[in-house]
This record gives structure tokens, C-alpha cells and sequence, in this order.
């Protein structure tokens, strides 16, 4: 029994710490995997932008990791969460599809196909005694949850 329940336990840290798994239903399908980017999405103006505290959050965060400068920031959204969508935010390698938008500095790569509910968000880190970390402020977002890492439109 003993081993058994080890065995477990290194699936569950296994699913926690594949990144390229996204969330599925209960049909095993990823709520992002039908997503289709709409012909109507427009990237003119700051489709998503950072606040100068998050830039500089970031610029800190790939000083300290030493990361590649072709590493670029990804904002992102997966399905899970309170409310149905959670943000993803990280550091990727640009693929083929994706768009580079560019704020205080800091280029941001976003698949098109999350842009619609990503569209003039903008990204802050508040440091203050009753907030800490990167939040989202998304005109797209018909509710979040009470911390702020999931929304639904």
C-alpha cells in the first residue's frame, strides 16, 4: 500500500509540474483547444499593457534568472480557476503564430487565439501590505474570482 500511495504522489507532482499539459473537462478536452482566434481581433493600440512597477518586476525577475534574451513574456490564459479562465504569465520562446506587442520596454508574445480575452488588459504588481504580486486588470472579465488569478467573460 505504501508504495502504491508514492506512486500517486508522483503522478499528482508530475501533472503540477507539466507546463505543456493544459486543463481538460471531463471529456478530457481543453476548453482552449477549440478555440478559434476571431478575424475581427485588432491589435492596434495597448492590447495588453504593463504597469511601470510590473516592468520593472519583470526586468528583476530575468536579472535574477539569468534568462536567454530570446525568452520573451508570455501572457496567456488556460482553462481552470474559480471563475473558468486563470492568466498564465512566464517566460517563452516566440513561436510562429504568436504576436509581439512591446510595453515600457518589455516585449510581450500572446497567442491570438487568447487575445480576445486578453484585449487592453493591463498588468501590475502591487507591493503593498494587503497585495503582493502580478495582477490583472481585464476590461473583458465579466467576474474574477476573489483573489484575481481567474475571470470569466
Amino acid at each position: 500500500m505504501p508504495s502504491e500511495q508514492g506512486e500517486q504522489l508522483d503522478d499528482v507532482i508530475a501533472d503540477l509540474v507539466d507546463e505543456d499539459d493544459d486543463s481538460t473537462d471531463q471529456n478530457g478536452q481543453s476548453p482552449l483547444e477549440e478555440m478559434q482566434a476571431p478575424d475581427d481581433v485588432e491589435f492596434s493600440g495597448p492590447p495588453v499593457s504593463l504597469t511601470e512597477r510590473a516592468a520593472e518586476q519583470v526586468r528583476s525577475i530575468r536579472e535574477d534568472e539569468n534568462l536567454e534574451d530570446d525568452l520573451k513574456l508570455r501572457v496567456a490564459v488556460e482553462g481552470g480557476g474559480c471563475s473558468g479562465l486563470s492568466y498564465k504569465l512566464g517566460f517563452d520562446h516566440k513561436s510562429d503564430d504568436d504576436e509581439v506587442l512591446v510595453s515600457k520596454g518589455i516585449e510581450i508574445i500572446v497567442d491570438p487565439k487568447h487575445m480576445m480575452y486578453l484585449k487592453g488588459i493591463s498588468i501590475n504588481y502591487p507591493d503593498g501590505l494587503d497585495a503582493r504580486g502580478f495582477t490583472f486588470d481585464n476590461p473583458n472579465a465579466s467576474e474574477t474570482c476573489g483573489c484575481g488569478s481567474s475571470f470569466a467573460t
